[in-house]
């Protein structure tokens, strides 16, 4: 990946490359946008503004491809991430208006695929629900992010994450429930997700230009690439994500020229050239506080902007004692800000290719739009950041004070290898190369290093932005072999358990054969071993169920359904089976076999 060093003179070159505002009221935007994004450190920007149904402005600054210095223009696609909610959303509004649905009737109705941790969410949950991030599920990100699953997979991944709350009980940002919310479109219509959004909303408002995959995103001609600092003086760009399973939640990708027509038809009540696309009906209740995102006092250097409050895909705040409905979006570099002040009519979309920017001139622009005394975005949101990040820094390590130093792997390193399987997260593979523990998370390539006992630093092999070491613990069984490793991956809950795969070996029936008989621990207490299905093990002991038998090394054989259960068969001199030894965590019980 090339790295190359963002110098500062090249933004003296961003005024040929930037569409100067005619409208008096942003009178100056230029050259505070090239201010922003050399304080920033960003290659670009695109911008739209709205009032009522007309659009003020819509332009690009800088670069979208910083190394090929191509310019952002109004039409240049970038990814828009959360921003996209607002369209699923809206989606269902229509659906409901067209009497196909109830967004207050249980999800269950329409999409009885969607299961949940418990019975109670499984009857209740609602649609609207699922639109104001209130079911009691938090985010469990790195479940889909990075990951190859499917959208049916991760819909079915849903029912064994663990809650954090209670149904309603508070505000928990989630995307699994907007992915669900797609399948419950496609599910009620019988086409896409993507077939719908380009049906009933791109089309209608000319968004003709906009894409919903990756793989549509990359072939545009004119589309930004996404940056990342490092050092805050590096740019580094960062390749594109394929985030279609989720795409519900996150994954419209589009320009400035056609968002702004997005805001125009919110602006006007869902209407569009005087043709209603959205349900008036389903706006107002989709710009209303359905559920609290947090308290507090607003702090004093701004103190008229507080409140905060989720609708049906959109939340809503007070900015300087204006009505503000917004959502944000950030997905791998691309930071996105949708916004519209109703009592106004002003609408405003920010889009940057590397995260800072994007808040900055929102409100620069709100401030000229809304007749405001200006304020100094960059220089309070640049503190706000860096309090953030000196904060984070004088949290104290605790890593030297917690780790025990002396202590060795409880096994040989090659021991921890193995494919680790959890039907919330899918696998965590653990591999041994070099005499280096390493392991693979969905799309992340991770360096195991030794911490302490049977605990290891989980680190990127490549550095990322963003990203913290993770604590992976290997856990034994009663005969000491790894059987399974947990990961703090999701505040609130438990680490997440992985449980290591059987690696089964396959054994010819022939070959079974000389396990099968009686074996007696005492007189008149037996054990049987039989083939069943012409080629599967089974164990029976008086008393219990029988168990099937899984080969995972000569003569010795694994429970299926039993974690640490397992039976040793022995020879005899002459190599015929004469015992059998059945391993259990409270101990080895020997059993002779009948002749």
């Amino acid at each position: 990946m090339k790295k190359l060093v963002f110098l500062s003179f090249l933004f003296l070159s961003f005024f040929s490359y930037s569409q100067k505002p005619a409208d008096k009221r942003l009178a100056g935007l230029d050259t505070f946008v090239v201010r922003v994004l050399k304080s920033w450190n960003a290659p670009g920007v695109s911008i739209a503004v709205i009032e009522k149904n007309k659009v003020v402005y819509t332009g690009g600054f800088g670069y979208r491809d910083y190394e090929k210095k191509l310019p952002v223009t109004e039409n240049s696609l970038f990814a828009i991430g959360s921003c996209t909610k607002a369209f699923t959303a809206a989606m269902l509004g229509m659906l409901e208006k067209e009497g196909k649905l109830s967004i207050d009737k249980p999800v269950r109705d329409y999409l009885p695929e969607l299961k949940f941790q418990n019975e109670y969410a499984n009857n209740h949950v609602t649609l609207r629900d699922m639109m104001s991030h209130r079911t009691g599920l938090p985010r469990h990100d790195l479940s889909w992010y990075g990951s190859t699953a499917s959208r049916k997979e991760l819909l079915e991944r849903i029912q064994y994450l663990k809650p954090t709350a209670e149904l309603r009980e508070r505000y928990q940002y989630n995307n699994f429930m907007f992915m669900a919310q797609g399948v419950a479109i496609e599910k009620l219509t019988g086409k896409s997700w993507e077939e719908n959004l380009k049906e009933r909303i791109f089309k209608p408002l000319g968004m003709n230009k906009s894409v919903v995959t990756t793989g549509e995103m990359e072939v545009s001609t004119d589309h930004s690439r996404a940056y990342s600092l490092k050092n805050d003086s590096l740019i580094i760009a960062i390749p594109f994500r394929n985030i279609d399973a989720i795409g519900p939640a996150g994954s419209i990708n589009s320009s400035a020229k056609e968002m702004a027509n997005w805001l125009i038809t919110w602006i006007n009540g869902g209407k569009f050239n005087n043709k209603e696309i959205i349900p008036a009906g389903y706006v107002n209740q989709a710009i209303m506080v359905q559920t609290a995102t947090g308290g507090g006092v607003p702090g004093k250097e701004n103190a008229d902007i507080h409140f905060g409050g989720y609708g049906l895909g959109w939340g809503m705040s007070s900015y300087r004692g204006h009505y503000r409905v917004e959502h944000g979006g950030g997905i791998d570099g691309f930071i996105t800000t949708t916004s519209f002040y109703p009592s106004d009519s002003i609408g405003i979309f920010v889009v940057s290719n590397q995260s800072g920017p994007s808040s900055s001139i929102r409100n620069f622009i709100a401030d000229r739009m809304l007749k405001l005394e200006p304020r100094n975005w960059i220089d309070y949101l640049l503190a706000t950041e860096k309090r953030a990040r000196d904060a984070a820094k004088a949290v104290p390590n605790t890593d030297s004070l917690n780790r025990k130093k002396g202590t060795r792997p409880s096994v040989a390193l090659a021991d921890y290898a193995g494919t680790y399987s959890n039907p919330g997260y899918g696998s965590m593979i653990v591999s041994f190369e070099n005499d280096q523990l390493g392991a693979r998370l969905n799309a992340f390539d991770l360096k195991l290093e030794h911490f302490h006992f049977d605990q290891f630093r989980a680190v990127l092999r490549e550095e990322s932005p963003g990203f913290q070491p993770l604590k992976v613990s290997f856990h034994l069984d009663g005969k000491g072999n790894p059987e399974k490793l947990t990961v703090p991956l999701q505040f609130g809950v438990k680490d997440i358990e992985f449980k290591k795969e059987i690696k089964a070996i396959a054994v010819q029936k022939t070959e079974l054969e000389k396990y099968a008989g009686d074996y007696e621990f005492a007189p008149g207490s037996l054990a049987k071993f039989y083939i069943k299905n012409n080629n599967t093990l089974y164990a029976f002991v008086e008393g219990q169920p029988e168990y099937e038998l899984v080969a995972v090394k000569k003569d010795e054989f694994n429970f299926k359904t039993l974690s640490g259960y397992s039976v040793k068969f022995e020879a005899n001199e002459k190599g015929e089976i004469a015992a059998v030894n059945f391993i259990q965590p409270n101990g080895i019980f020997k059993a002779t076999r009948k002749k």
